[in-house]
């Protein structure tokens, strides 16, 4: 059956998002209140496959529809700040094509505009990513228009992100309407969190992707499902979206593979669940494990593998006595991992993996060294 519904590859962008709406009206909220406010500064949290690329590009759409010019999401990297500088200039053209407001202290070519929110060659080459997003926000703002600046894949020590966060900060200072939201995976936050220089995100909201609700994958694969011409029981369905544990990536991968194990006529009977699942599985220790643990230190990966040892929760006492350890030893490596996002307190004395089937990738592949 040809899939006209999932997007189960890293960089796609769903037909729908699922089960974040609350979450995304929280962010719409935060626009709504005065520049400066701490809601106007987000960092959200989530491991791979939570959907943090998918919310940003959502939230960028209904910025938009409330007036904000965006800087759509970019992902940290050389040549970060001058892609956000095009990008709010690609955005905003259409408020201020042509234009030459007056503004207090002379007019807007005085100020290095060449037309709309193009610079001048002089300032391209001359002035610093601060002085060109301090006219653009505000140019923008004399056509009444606020900014948003979307920042993926979050890392620590770039020299580019310190930069655009100075930056945003004297944006503050001189109560320009500008927001900002970071997203990124919890220890790579983290680091940015720690670092001296930008203790200003501290204050920022923070706010976790959670694993969706059962009910709404529920809901939607119904939906899909039927718009995919797939046929498949009540109770199927449900075990369906129960195995996706609430994760918005093992959705989409279920849902595609559920596409693509129906019969001719798109039924789907047990047998073709359990392929597609497993399927699913395959796919998302490849693409989600496999990078998780790669990220990772070796001692990291040796906590988690003595975990992957018990079926459910683990003991910390009995993974510092696999790990040859004390038990304050790996406490250390526990506090760690937890601030990853990669495994979460169960009960007290006792954690759990908190990313799906990472257990059983690190039992599946006992035998090989980090």
């Amino acid at each position: 059956m040809r899939d006209l519904v999932f997007s189960p590859a890293f960089g796609n962008r769903p037909s729908q998002l699922v089960g974040r709406e609350h979450l995304l009206e929280q962010l719409l909220d935060g626009l709504e209140t005065a520049p400066g406010s701490r809601e106007r500064a987000t960092v959200l949290l989530g491991q791979r496959g939570s959907g943090k690329t998918v919310l940003l590009w959502e939230l960028a759409d209904r910025a938009r529809d409330r007036g904000f010019v965006v800087a759509s999401p970019t992902v940290v990297s050389e040549g970060m700040n001058e892609r956000i500088i095009e990008k709010i200039q690609d955005d905003g053209a259409r408020y201020a094509k042509g234009k030459r407001a007056k503004i207090v202290g002379g007019s807007v070519g005085a100020l290095g505009f060449s037309a709309g929110l193009q610079f001048s060659e002089e300032v391209r080459e001359t002035k610093s990513f601060g002085y060109k997003m301090l006219q653009l926000a505000r140019r923008l703002g004399d056509q009444g228009r606020g900014l948003l600046v979307l920042i993926d894949e979050t890392q620590a020590n770039s020299p580019e992100l310190k930069q655009l966060i100075i930056t945003y900060q004297e944006l503050v200072g001189e109560r320009q309407d500008v927001a900002i939201v970071l997203a990124g995976l919890p220890g790579a936050v983290s680091s940015v969190l720690n670092d001296s220089v930008l203790t200003f995100l501290n204050r920022a909201t923070k706010a976790s992707l959670e694993p969706l609700a059962i009910g709404d994958v529920d809901a939607f694969f119904a939906r899909a499902f039927e718009v995919s011409g797939v046929k498949i029981t009540a109770d199927l369905r449900r075990e369906a979206a129960l195995a996706t544990k609430g994760s918005p990536y093992l959705l989409q991968l279920i849902g595609h593979n559920l596409t693509q194990y129906a019969d001719a006529d798109g039924h789907v009977d047990e047998r073709a669940l359990r392929d597609a699942l497993a399927s699913s599985a395959e796919s998302f220790k490849e693409d989600v494990c496999r990078t998780t643990l790669a990220a990772l230190s070796e001692r990291d990966v040796d906590f988690l593998k003595a975990m992957s040892l018990d079926e459910g929760a683990s003991r910390i006492g009995e993974v510092a006595m696999r790990m040859g350890v004390t038990d304050d030893y790996a406490q250390k490596y526990r506090k760690r991992l937890i601030a990853s996002g990669v495994i979460a307190p169960a009960r007290r004395g006792f954690v759990e993996f908190a990313v799906p089937f990472l257990a059983d990738h690190l039992r599946d592949n006992a035998h090989l060294a980090h």
